[in-house]
């Protein structure tokens, strides 16, 4: 198959002017594949050859201008078209095969009642797995969808729909839309219905999961009209579709995407089983992220994918920011979650050898599989936090200026990043461009020092900056109390570079904290006085987001050699048991359990990191027991069951059904459980059968693979890696499941033969299942846990294999880099 090039987009952009797409599908063919028929009206301002794509299992026929083409001409995905000057009109028919790998057209049958569900994902260039369509992002048309479908089935696309006399299902016309953005989600759906604004909005799951989602439609709901109302605030221009779905999907690979009027999730957010206010909280910030895409991504699109940044990054930081604003009755601070979880995920991208510019030069994103490899924290957190500065700097009044000037140039069309920076720059003073230029085209993270200079009252505060962006920071100075609270003494805003010292009145502060409110992007670290007050005092500093901020100056002082794992866990012992910020709690274990316990320390040492983690957990069960923290409670029992060295604790709450003092083991605790029993050798495929009649659901087969191989046993090893590598009979989820209980790091040694058998075996694979197996395989079947310079150096001779497909060459190159670090760091 061949990818699209940047410069034959430019070249068919120039020829075609696109308007208007007929797509009739028929889904009633059967389980493996469904008919497409597609009728495209275009014009070509002058004769000229060019192509149209698809991916069929059988190409049937294809028309222009009335005229039969030679089917045998499909090359890969590419049915040549010869163009002579004025209107055109194609038509293809095909038979294509669902997928099961969440690209095209995914079919899923729910084992719990044996119903099926099929869904598109288009992005990118998986368009043509459905119908034949010339696929790029500035080739935006009209587009009129009807579906045949099996009886009892309700039919969603983005559009209104109705069912028709004859059965078929029909989509209201769309405004003009990128080839992308195109969605239909069929199946005997479970719905919930309102209406807001004059708008139908409607929530859909699977119907094994309609009590689930009913127990939750107030808060999805409440959030999804509150971020509307919210956005209608900020915007100038209305919401641009008719219609606002939410499809929970199963089996999805993203955490959702911004179908015009039908958004698809992970239907993981439609919650079976206890959660945490932080976990409520993430879906709400994806459901504003998605809705935020409504304008920018769907209304104004980008032209080509080196400026995917301009969707992500805005709908990641425009998330944070409107549910802080529209919902903060529900969920009091998100940046707080975002500067623990989000914002490290930036932090390690910008890292690594495979780092990018925010925004790349066009020339470095050639194609669109080389687009693909940057949807990552760069564009996601990096972007967001970059944007965040932004507004620190220019104010939100004149970015939001920018950003309707922006919508109004640009609405149902396309744009650049030089189109995006000239309208910011419309609406202000400041030198945008040059803003952009040292933040949006460069690489790495900038780290910024405090340094103290004088005596007695009369101190001089030095930003050291070892990096090249200009940064607005806040600076909080601290003082111990007799208490040993480290009260605020003052908060001041700052330039860095600095023009002069800032000038500090009173005695020497026990703590200066730089961008106090986590409002730029970059690493810090203490000077000597406030590292002592952060090691002996971080619980007793009043605002969360000033400890979010030490928090991650901690780990970033881990993750360089500067702090060793150790004085971490120890750190997280002393002031972890008093916090009262789950999304901290949360993030510090977290990092503490997946990265220090089982990557940065050596195995004769992981015993003790381990029972430092439970000694928190533990900590916290007493102090929840009152059940006056549930969501912080739910944290504690799930790290004392991820962290126990010893079966026989976690084994009495499943044969009990419950901890002491609570919680009741819902499904996810209870598979939990079992998966931390089969690492330990302390179950079998007796009880997991057992656990799997009890909960025969799609999370529930996806847990009863982990389990298995998890198994410390030859034969259930062998079992799971054939299933992962020799046939290619798991669908998406259930290969995840599988290899997320392959490798763990008390099985070194069972499962060491694996490792230089990993890379052929994934190179296979990405090359019969795609792209994205490829990244599943890159990801959750990379042995992770071999952290040894003879894995690292098997892994890089792998690397020079030319045949690897770049989806999983650059996962490749990021986890031997996380092994390069890992290793260095137990050094």
């Amino acid at each position: 198959m061949s990818v699209l090039t940047r410069d034959e987009a430019q070249t068919r952009a120039q020829l075609l002017d696109v308007h208007h797409y007929r797509v009739d599908l028929d889904l009633t063919t059967g389980d493996e594949t469904f008919g497409s028929r597609s009728l495209i009206r275009f014009t070509a301002r002058a004769a000229g050859d060019t192509f149209v794509e698809l991916k069929p299992e059988t190409l049937r026929s294809a028309l222009l201008d009335g005229e039969p083409l030679d089917v045998t001409t499909l090359d890969g995905n590419r049915l040549p078209l010869s163009l002579t000057e004025g209107e055109h009109t194609l038509r293809v028919s095909t038979t294509m095969r669902y997928s099961r790998t969440g690209e095209g057209m995914h079919r899923f049958t729910d084992p719990t009642d044996g119903e099926s569900y099929v869904y598109t994902q288009l992005f990118m260039e998986d368009v043509q797995r459905v119908f034949a369509a010339f696929d790029q992002p500035d080739l935006k048309a009209v587009f009129e969808l009807s579906v045949k479908a099996p009886e009892g089935w309700t039919v969603l696309s983005n559009g209104i729909t109705e069912q028709q006399p004859d059965g078929r299902w029909q989509a209201a016309p769309t405004p003009l839309l990128s080839t992308y953005f195109v969605c239909v989600a069929a199946g005997p759906w479970h719905t919930v219905r309102t209406e807001h604004a004059g708008l139908p909005f409607g929530i859909h799951c699977r119907r094994s999961l309609a009590a689930h989602l009913d127990a939750d439609a107030d808060e999805i709901l409440a959030v999804t009209k509150a971020c509307y109302d919210r956005y209608h605030e900020k915007f100038d221009e209305p919401y641009p579709f008719d219609s606002y779905d939410q499809a929970f999907v199963p089996e999805f690979n993203a955490g959702a995407m911004e179908n015009p009027g039908l958004v698809t999730f992970r239907d993981e957010f439609v919650f079976r089983s206890a959660v945490t206010v932080t976990e409520r909280q993430t879906r709400a910030m994806v459901i504003a992220h998605e809705m935020a895409h409504m304008w920018f991504g769907d209304l104004v699109t980008l032209r080509w994918w080196d400026d995917i940044w301009l969707n992500e990054s805005f709908a990641e930081y425009m998330g944070y920011q409107t549910v802080n604003e529209a919902c903060s009755d529900l969920f009091p601070d998100t940046w707080i979650d975002f500067g623990v979880t989000r914002k490290s995920w930036g932090y390690e991208a910008d890292q690594r050898p495979s780092t990018h510019p925010v925004a790349p030069d066009p020339e470095a994103v050639p194609d669109t599989a080389s687009a693909l490899l940057n949807f990552d924290g760069i564009s996601y957190a990096k972007g967001a936090s970059a944007l965040r500065q932004l507004v620190a700097w220019l104010g939100e009044k004149d970015f939001l200026a920018g950003i309707n000037i922006h919508f109004k140039r640009h609405k149902f069309g396309n744009a650049t990043l030089a189109d995006f920076i000239d309208n910011l720059a419309a609406a202000t003073d400041r030198d945008v461009h040059a803003w952009a230029e040292r933040w949006l085209r460069t690489t790495g993270v900038d780290t910024l020092t405090p340094r103290l200079e004088g005596e007695g009252t009369q101190w001089r505060l030095h930003v050291d900056r070892d990096g090249s962006r200009p940064h607005r920071i806040a600076v909080g100075v601290y003082d111990r109390q007799p208490d040993g609270e480290l009260a605020l003494r003052e908060r001041r805003e700052l330039d860095v570079p600095q023009e002069a010292p800032a000038e500090l009145t009173g005695p020497r502060p026990a703590l200066v904290v730089l961008n106090d409110g986590d409002l730029t992007y970059a690493k810090l670290r203490f000077d000597e006085v406030s590292q002592e007050s952060v090691l002996r005092g971080l619980s007793r500093i009043p605002d969360p987001v000033t400890r979010a901020v030490v928090w991650n100056a901690l780990r970033d002082m881990v993750r360089d050699g500067e702090l060793a794992p150790a004085d971490y866990l120890a750190v997280a012992l002393a002031h972890l048991p008093e916090e009262a910020e789950l999304a901290l709690v949360q993030g510090v274990l977290g990092f503490a359990r997946t990265q220090i316990a089982d990557r940065y320390t050596a195995p004769e040492e992981r015993p003790a990191a381990l029972a430092t983690i439970g000694e928190i957990a533990r900590a916290l069960l007493r102090r929840t027991e009152d059940g006056e923290e549930p969501g912080l409670r739910l944290t504690a029992v799930r790290a004392c069951v991820d962290g126990a060295t010893t079966p026989d604790k976690i084994a009495s709450w499943l044969d009990e059904g419950t901890v002491h003092g609570g919680p009741e083991l819902d499904p996810e605790l209870r598979w939990r459980i079992l998966a931390r029993l089969a690492v330990l050798g302390a179950t079998d495929e007796t009880a997991i059968a057992a656990e799997l009649e009890r909960d025969p659901s799609a999370t529930g087969q996806e847990g009863a693979a982990r389990c298995r191989a998890a198994l410390p046993d030859p034969e259930a090893k062998a079992a799971a890696w054939s299933a992962l590598f020799d046939s290619d009979d798991l669908s998406n989820y259930l290969f995840t499941a599988t290899a997320q209980g392959f490798w763990q790091p008390e099985q070194a040694d069972l499962v060491r033969e694996y490792v230089p058998r990993f890379y052929e075996a994934a190179v296979a694979l990405g090359d019969r299942r795609g792209p994205a197996m490829a990244e599943a395989a890159g990801r959750y079947a990379f042995p992770a846990y071999a952290v040894d310079a003879d894995s690292l150096a098997v892994g890089e001779a792998h690397l020079a294999d030319d045949t690897m497909i770049p989806a999983l060459h650059r996962k490749l190159v990021d986890q031997l880099d996380d092994l390069r670090r890992a290793l260095r760091v137990r050094g």
